[in-house]
């Protein structure tokens, strides 16, 4: 299953660079080339990229993976729901490290 994280790095890092190589976007979000092979392949089955042959050089074949307008629709939910929830997450953490230094200017007392 294609997460909403993964997803949302993968059409991030695409749209940025189309042309980037599966070993490349592995290498880049720190998952195996497998699972980046397995990821695009999903997300070309709906329909959220292309993906464009193209020839770098003679002895290579390469793609140029395109984001469509339901892909790019698609990168705008979530972006939305990814900053929403980072939000959230700073609010707690920074919520908790108040709560720390009240509790350590308590103690110092």
């Amino acid at each position: 299953m294609l997460t909403d994280d993964a997803r949302y790095k993968i059409l991030k890092k695409l749209e940025a660079n189309p042309d980037i190589s599966q070993r490349q976007l592995a290498e880049e979000l720190g998952v195996s080339l497998g699972k980046i092979n397995f990821c695009l392949q999903a997300l070309i089955e709906k329909g959220l990229i292309k993906a464009k042959n193209f020839s770098q050089s003679q002895k290579k074949v390469r793609y140029l993976y395109v984001l469509t307008p339901a892909g790019i629709e698609n990168k705008a939910a979530l972006t939305k729901r990814f900053l929403k929830r980072k939000i959230a997450e700073y609010e707690a953490l920074h919520a908790e490290i108040e709560e720390i230094r009240r509790e350590l200017g308590s103690a110092a007392e």
